[in-house]
């Protein structure tokens, strides 16, 4: 029995990285990653992906990452945060 192997289309693997680095960028590098995450999601939305959700999702937490940059950022005076223990 021969099978085709499974195609991958060009946007899957950013929504998908758009996706993690989103997620990551919650935590870390809020400023490298959000962008990052945006501009990602962006080209796969672009490339008609066959992840529209977890591109869309890249893109929203990217977007998110940089609100709390500039939240935390515009009460804290600096661009870094950090959680006093």
């Amino acid at each position: 029995m021969t099978g085709h192997p499974a195609t991958r289309h060009r946007g899957d693997d950013a929504a998908a990285a758009s996706f993690i680095l989103g997620v990551t960028g919650l935590l870390v590098f809020n400023l490298l990653l959000g962008p990052c995450a945006v501009t990602l999601a962006s080209l796969s939305l672009t490339r008609r992906t066959h992840r529209p959700l977890l591109a869309t999702l890249g893109l929203t937490l990217g977007l998110t990452d940089l609100l709390v940059l500039a939240t935390i950022g515009s009460l804290d005076h600096t661009l870094s945060w950090h959680i006093n223990l």
